[in-house]
């Protein structure tokens, strides 16, 4: 069995697993607030202390750069160490990954309709390169590539490039934030906080914010205000700073997906997962993201051609990450066997 587990900067999901063949059928599973621990050791054995299953191998999918089995998380003051798993939780085996590794490694599995939509048909091209865009307390990103025989994922930590304006008002966007940072990225503008940013942005500049003042401070004092924003946005509350934060952000969301399309040449397809675009749907369904995907001057004729699909799965990255762990202890076991035959045959 395989523990696992889905490790953000907001909350944490970890589930035990009994197959590679019953990935979609967890034996436990519970999502924590992430911030309510000191550390990933301690939110464990919270989890292990109510199960009823031993296990002895894990991987977890980590929102930060992994490095020599360590990962400082970007958006946590957490630092998760395989080492230290195993020594705190007395087990033999823990993988840590990015966690766009483990999303990006299940997205040849996904199911239409079940797990995806499609936003934009385009013309796929088999065994092309796939990118993976997800925004949520961060803005993780990675990709696909076709090794012959199969898609091998890859991480990237290009959530942190440099953000690029690409009209007037986004220039003021990024002049407001530049102001607060030293280094605006497209992370500080496409994100959970970067919605809330954006919104903040627009109470400065725009008329109607006396309109809206009560609802901007709910917002301002919200632990999430992700979701006060996406209700009023789509039409919960009806507020014009919402609806320009939402627009600005899918805006911005989709001329950063081209980015990385473009970068890896993903002509296979775009999936936008994350914590963001599943609760902001219909906002991506009415063709303005997709018109923000292909424009990109003498490259939109391209961009046009890439299939853009929308993830709505929550546990597409906690099933990655269950799926790597299964397949590195397959991997494990495999070597073991041909030492042990490379040894008979030596004696």
């Amino acid at each position: 069995m395989i523990l696992a587990g889905d490790v953000g900067g907001t909350k944490t999901s970890i589930a035990i697993f009994s197959s590679k063949r019953k990935l979609r059928q967890p034996l436990a599973q519970k999502t924590f607030s992430s911030p309510k621990f000191e550390d990933i050791e301690a939110l464990l054995l919270e989890f292990l202390s109510k199960s009823k299953y031993s296990v002895n191998q894990a991987c977890f999918a980590v929102a930060g750069p992994v490095v020599d089995g360590k990962s400082s998380i970007t958006n946590l003051p957490w630092v998760i160490s395989e080492r230290q798993i195993r020594r705190v939780l007395g087990i033999s085996s823990v993988l840590l990954v990015n966690d766009l590794v483990a999303t990006a490694s299940f997205v040849p599995f996904l199911k239409p309709q079940a797990d995806y939509v499609v936003l934009n048909q385009g013309k796929p091209v088999p065994c092309g390169t796939i990118a993976v865009i997800a925004p949520g307390t961060g803005l993780g990103e990675g990709f696909l590539i076709w090794d012959g025989k199969k898609y091998r994922a890859f991480a990237s930590e290009g959530g942190h490039s440099d953000f690029a304006p690409r009209d007037a008002l986004q220039i003021e966007l990024f002049n407001y934030m530049h102001e607060k940072l030293d280094h605006v990225s497209y992370e500080r503008v496409c994100s959970g906080p970067g919605l809330k940013e954006i919104h903040t942005f627009y109470h400065k500049i725009v008329d109607a914010r006396e309109r809206h003042a009560e609802l901007s401070k709910t917002i301002t004092g919200a632990d999430d205000p992700v979701p006060i924003i996406v209700k009023a946005a789509l039409g919960g509350v009806h507020c014009e700073l919402c609806e320009k934060a939402l627009e600005t952000f899918v805006a911005i969301m989709g001329a950063e997906a081209s980015n990385l399309a473009l970068k890896v040449f993903a002509t296979n397809g775009i999936y936008l997962a994350g914590g963001i675009p599943a609760r902001i749907r219909p906002a991506l369904e009415d063709g303005k993201f997709v018109e923000a995907i292909t424009r990109k001057g003498r490259q939109s004729e391209l961009l046009a051609d890439i299939p853009v699909y929308l993830v709505l799965n929550p546990d597409v990255c906690l099933l990655g990450a269950a799926k790597l762990g299964f397949e590195t202890i397959s991997e494990r076991v495999k070597n073991r066997r041909i030492d042990a035959r490379h040894l008979r045959r030596k004696n």
